[in-house]
C-alpha cells in the first residue's frame, strides 16, 4: 500500500503543495490588508473630532440631524456628531454659553444682540420657514381690518419677531397697531394650536410647523409672515434661524465646522429632493395623518434657503430696522443696526460677513 501511495505523495509534494503554499500566502496577505484597512477606517471614525449639537427635543432641526445620522454624513465629512436633546428653547442658548454644546439653532436677533454685548457668537443661515396668521376655514375674517376687537393668539410672546413684523405691516398698510385694536394672547405654540382648534381664538400667529398642522385640518392662512417681510423691505423669503456657534471655537475648529455645515447642507438637499427619506423620519414628525405629513414636508421645503448669503444679510439688515422701532432695547439691546459679524460667510468659514446698512442698500 505504501508503494502504491508513493507516486501520489510525490505528485502532491512536487505539484500541489507549492501551489497551496502560494494560495495561503496570498490569502493571508489579502486578509491582513483588509483587516488593516478596516481597522484603519474604524480608527479614523473613532478619532474624528466630536461636534456637540444641542437641539430642542421635538424641534424640526432634528429632521436634518436625523438624516445626517441615517446617511452617515458625519462620517463622510470627518466629524462625529453628538446630539444633545433640550427640554426648552432657551436651553440651547444656555448650552452654548455654558460650553456644553458647540452648535445650536437660534435667530439672528439673539446673535446680533449678544455680539453687541461683546459676545463672539455667529450664525450660518439654516431656514427661512416662518409662520402664518391662521383663521378657521369658515371665519368671516378676510383682512386685518376684520381683526378689530378680536382675540389673536401669539406664539413666542410680545417680542416675537413675527408678531412685531405683523404689527409693523398693519401700521403700514392699514394705519393701526394690532396690539391696540385687537387682544393678543401669548402662550406656548402647542397649547395655542389646541385652543385654536377648539375655537377659543379668532386667529392665531404660530410657528411654521404648527401653522402647517392647522392647514392640514382645514384652517386658512390669512397672511404669511414671509409675505409680510417682503412688504416691509425684504426682496424675498428671508432667513429666520440659523446654526449658531462661538466665533472663537469656529476659528480653532475650521475642519469640524466645515464638516458639520457640509453635512447639514447635504441633509437639507436630501430632504428637499427625495421623498423616500421622509418615511425614515416620519416617526420623529409626529404627523397624525397623511395630510399633516404632507403639509409639514411641503412647509419644510418652502423654507429651504435658495439665495446667496449676502442677499440674505442685506434683507435682514433692512428688517432689523423695523424690529428696532417696535422691539427696541428689550429685543435688540443697544444696537440700532445688525451687529457686524452676525452672519458667518458660508464660502469661506475663516471669517464672518460684515455688511453695514449702507452696503445693504446697494444689494438688489
Amino acid at each position: 500500500m505504501n508503494n502504491l501511495m508513493s507516486p501520489v505523495r510525490i505528485v502532491f509534494r512536487v505539484v500541489c503543495l507549492p501551489k497551496l503554499i502560494v494560495f495561503l500566502t496570498v490569502f493571508s496577505s489579502f486578509f491582513s490588508t483588509a483587516l488593516f484597512g478596516s481597522s484603519l477606517l474604524s480608527s479614523s471614525v473613532a478619532s474624528a473630532a466630536e461636534v456637540r449639537v444641542a437641539a430642542l427635543q421635538f424641534g424640526t432641526v432634528n429632521w436634518v440631524l436625523d438624516v445626517i445620522k441615517l446617511r452617515k454624513l458625519d462620517e463622510k465629512y470627518s466629524f462625529k456628531m453628538k446630539v444633545i436633546p433640550l427640554a426648552s428653547t432657551n436651553g440651547g442658548k444656555i448650552a452654548l454659553q455654558g460650553g456644553s454644546a458647540e452648535i445650536v439653532t437660534s435667530d439672528w436677533t439673539w446673535v446680533s444682540r449678544r455680539r453687541a454685548e461683546k459676545a463672539d457668537f455667529a450664525l450660518v443661515p439654516y431656514s427661512s420657514a416662518v409662520g402664518h396668521l391662521m383663521v378657521a376655514a369658515n371665519s368671516d375674517i378676510k383682512t386685518l381690518d376684520d381683526l378689530r376687537g378680536k382675540k389673536i393668539a401669539v406664539a413666542g410672546g410680545p417680542l416675537d419677531k413675527s408678531w412685531l413684523f405683523l404689527r409693523a405691516y398693519a401700521k403700514k398698510k392699514h394705519g393701526f397697531d394690532l396690539a391696540d385694536v385687537a387682544t393678543p394672547v401669548y402662550g406656548a405654540p402647542p397649547l395655542l394650536t389646541q385652543k385654536m382648534i377648539r375655537g377659543e381664538f379668532d386667529a392665531v400667529l404660530n410657528f411654521w410647523h404648527f401653522s402647517a398642522r392647522l392647514k392640514a385640518k382645514g384652517f386658512r392662512s390669512l397672511l404669511s409672515v414671509g409675505d409680510v417681510m417682503v412688504e416691509l423691505g425684504a426682496s424675498g423669503p428671508t432667513v429666520a434661524i440659523g446654526f449658531t456657534f462661538s466665533e472663537g471655537w469656529a476659528k480653532k475648529n475650521k475642519k469640524q465646522l466645515k464638516g458639520f455645515l457640509s453635512a447639514a447642507k447635504e441633509a437639507v438637499t436630501i430632504l428637499d429632493k427625495e421623498d423616500a427619506v421622509w418615511n425614515d423620519i416620519r416617526p420623529r414628525m409626529k404627523a397624525e395623518d397623511e395630510a399633516t405629513f404632507l403639509a409639514l414636508r411641503r412647509s419644510f421645503r418652502d423654507g429651504v434657503l435658495r439665495r446667496p448669503l449676502i442677499v440674505e444679510q442685506a434683507d435682514v439688515q433692512r428688517l432689523y430696522t423695523v424690529l428696532a422701532k417696535l422691539g427696541g432695547t428689550k429685543l435688540l439691546g443697544r444696537s440700532k443696526e445688525l451687529s457686524p459679524g452676525t452672519f458667518w460667510l458660508l464660502g469661506d468659514i475663516s471669517q464672518p460677513v460684515n455688511l453695514n446698512m449702507r452696503e445693504a442698500e446697494k444689494v438688489n
